[in-house]
């Protein structure tokens, strides 16, 4: 049997194995170093200041357009830094261009990019252009965002803390209901309407987790981290196991909207472990829920409770719809890819 590709992040354990033990030269500046799970590194500066720096690749994809493509990629990155609770202020972008793509195009994508780097108060200091033969992929290069804060106003995904409750920004599959109605309308039209495909189509401005992150943390969020690959779950998984707890979480409190339901039994892929940009996962002290989730309530963010950290010891149980718990493991395979260019082979539209 021919063995199918392996898309998206490289697994956990070649991390653990190749990429952690080789970092270069120590230094006694970083607070925060390159760990799983966490989406920021963390720099002192002296002066109770750091700097906080977070990276990720940056895409052209055809079927969100020029400027689509590129809100969402400065979004995508942004929203790794604001889960810091600091505002992005610096931004650093590598363009690595297929030689087909027209100046055109580009031109579109750049002044996009930098107009949502200006909307979110984000300052592009440099970076590198280029067009190069053979390169084909939606991954056009990648962008570097960084901010300086005061030692004591930044948090991390691995600072939660046993008893605290943990929340759910927005629900499943965020970003994996924009992009496959866009990528495939016909499909998704025949199949929840000409409505239903608007209100999909609609979540790509869904796809950002900067407000979430940066009202989340002013009103008491004790840790806080993104949804990326492998969707919600892998998410909660990640923030659990960078503040060394265990988890405890109840699937049926995670919201799933109607469109999104749909679109994943489309594609026949899991809501909860599909790709999720937009979705914001947060831990907080018991007492501080009701202040959060009524804050993200007044800046039109919807957040639930859906579990709690529990002592390492107890494991990271998942509780499903039928009220069935399991124990559940890592890395957390995101099928989106498969669907998506499985898709693609099959000619959808």
């Amino acid at each position: 049997m021919q063995r199918l590709p392996q898309y998206g992040k490289i697994g956990k354990d070649f991390f653990d194995r190749v990429i952690y033990p080789n970092l270069g030269a120590k230094n006694s500046h970083i607070l925060v170093g390159p760990s799983t799970g966490v989406d920021t590194c963390v720099i002192s500066t002296g002066n109770q200041q750091v700097l906080v720096a977070t990276t990720d690749p940056i895409s052209f994809i055809p079927d969100l357009g020029a400027v689509g493509s590129a809100w969402e990629s400065v979004n995508l990155i942004a929203s790794d830094l604001a889960t810091s609770g600091l505002s992005p202020q610096f931004a650093l972008f590598d363009l690595n261009l297929p030689p087909t793509m027209k100046s055109s195009d580009f031109q579109k994508y750049w002044e996009a990019l930098s107009r949502e780097c200006k909307n979110l108060g984000i300052t592009i200091v440099g970076g590198h252009t280029s067009r190069f033969e053979g390169l084909d992929s939606t991954v056009i290069g990648s962008g570097t965002m960084f901010s300086l804060g005061a030692k004591d106003a930044y948090i991390t995904s691995a600072d939660g803390r046993v008893g605290d409750k943990v929340l759910v920004t927005k629900g499943a599959a965020i970003a994996t209901t924009a992009i496959l109605a866009r990528a495939f309308p016909k499909v998704v039209r025949k199949r929840i309407g000409e409505e239903g495909l608007r209100r999909a189509r609609r979540y790509l401005r869904k796809t950002t987790a900067v407000r979430d992150a940066l009202v989340a943390a002013k009103a008491g969020a004790n840790a806080m981290h993104d949804a990326t690959e492998g969707g919600v779950l892998s998410a909660l998984y990640e923030l659990a196991s960078a503040s060394k707890t265990g988890l405890r979480v109840d699937l049926s409190k995670i919201s799933v909207s109607e469109e999104t339901r749909e679109i994943c039994r489309i594609f026949k892929i899991d809501p909860y472990t599909s790709l999720s940009e937009g979705s914001l996962i947060l831990s907080c002290k018991p007492s501080k829920v009701a202040g959060i989730v009524s804050t993200l309530q007044s800046a039109d963010i919807k957040a639930t409770v859906v579990g709690e950290l529990t002592s390492p010891r107890s494991g990271f149980v998942v509780k499903n719809q039928a009220g069935r718990k399991t124990l559940i493991k890592y890395p957390i395979v995101d099928p989106y890819w498969q669907a998506y260019y499985g898709a693609k082979k099959r000619r959808w539209s």
